[in-house]
């Protein structure tokens, strides 16, 4: 690997997709020399990857986490938290999502300008993870910290040695954290997630305590992260569509609408594996030992898959996008993610009609992974 190549997907975060255009066309399993590892860019291609646990990985050393395991580990951390996940308690949720998002919504109505990122992408989320979790109020904003830093710090090739302490600071926090809350709820079970995962059983099966610190980081994350930028990206997507905007303000089309946003501009645009074995794909030679990057972005907007990828509809139907992943590894949080940014994307146009942005064109944060805006100021 030679250290001057260029951070390619760095250099290209405002818009990556003519990038992956570009490589899709004429190297479509390409090697990354900065990242050293492989970039998958075709639909076909990702999703035959995804679903692959012979020549794939998630596999991390001796993680407790469930993302970087496989079957029959992942598989047993999974069938655990997924009772205690379970679509009725998700569905549950609506009335208190929406009632969050009127909250919201009411205190922007007294200003002339609101940030979306500040003051509603990001306190939704975060309000209803930690309500499911049992976390207190006034921790929240340490969730909101913790869960920006780790954000920013995946996938990254020039490590800012600042961001990185402060990332493994507020990393301890959280685990300290946690770790009090454990004990608390060992003692004394609330209905919280947090009391179910540790009251889930399966078979005489419970999570170890260092798999339900590392479940709660899940949560935490992809609960809160994901869906903020599911909403800033999708309401700035809207914005510069103004009659796909008008069309989702008139029409009762919440649920297509959101899976079309989640595929023009995924919050998570690639997810990675290691390769078990040689394989060869596409004219290419993968070593075992190599790792993969599954481009979810890039296959969203493959235009073997998707009739005119670049455009915003928000009635495509049908919609298979990959932003949720795929296999045994698709997002377990994929419906709540759904349901607040239907009904926060909904509510928020319908209820100012004038919506429209507000100063200079929004910048997008320096992550690879995590795909997010810094700030989206609007107006009505």
């Amino acid at each position: 690997m030679r250290a001057s190549a260029p951070d390619l997907l760095l250099e290209h975060v405002h818009d990556p997709y003519p990038y992956y255009s570009e490589l899709r066309e004429h190297d479509p399993v390409h090697f990354d020399e900065r990242r050293g590892n492989w970039l998958v860019l075709r639909y076909d291609d990702v999703l035959t990857l995804l679903k692959d646990e012979t020549r794939l990985s998630a596999q991390q050393g001796t993680s407790s986490s469930m993302l970087n395991n496989d079957p029959p580990k992942h598989t047993r951390l999974r069938s655990l938290v997924s009772q205690a996940f379970t679509p009725r308690r998700v569905r549950e949720l609506a009335p208190r999502i929406q009632e969050i998002v009127d909250g919201l919504l009411d205190e922007a109505a007294c200003k002339d300008v609101m940030d979306v990122i500040q003051e509603f992408a990001y306190p939704l989320p975060i309000t209803v993870i930690a309500e499911l979790l049992g976390v207190e109020k006034e921790h929240r904003a340490m969730f909101r910290e913790v869960s920006e830093s780790i954000a920013l710090s995946l996938g990254s090739t020039t490590p800012d040695p600042a961001a990185a302490a402060r990332s493994m600071a507020g990393n301890r926090a959280l685990l300290a954290y946690f770790e009090e809350l454990i004990s608390r709820r060992r003692a004394e079970p609330r209905d919280d997630l947090v009391s179910a995962c540790i009251l889930a059983e399966e078979r005489g099966d419970f999570f170890t305590h260092n798999e339900l610190l590392a479940m709660l980081q899940i949560l935490l994350v992809g609960g809160h992260e994901t869906t903020a930028n599911l909403i800033g990206n999708g309401l700035f997507a809207l914005l510069r569509h103004p009659d796909q905007l008008e069309r989702l303000r008139k029409e009762e089309i919440g649920a297509t609408a959101v899976d079309e946003l989640l595929r023009y501009d995924s919050p998570v645009q690639y997810t990675g594996r290691v390769a078990r074995e040689d394989f060869e794909l596409r004219g290419k030679t993968i070593r075992a030992g190599d790792g993969v990057r599954m481009m979810l972005g890039s296959a969203n907007h493959d235009e073997r898959e998707f009739a005119n990828p670049t455009e915003l509809d928000l009635t495509r139907d049908p919609c298979p996008h990959l932003s949720f992943g795929w296999g045994v590894h698709f997002c377990l949080g994929a419906e709540l993610a759904r349901l607040e940014g239907n009904i926060a994307l909904t509510t928020l146009v319908r209820r100012f009609p004038g919506l429209a942005l507000a100063g200079p064109a929004p910048s997008w944060r320096p992550a690879t992974v995590m795909r997010g805006l810094e700030s989206l100021e609007v107006k009505w």
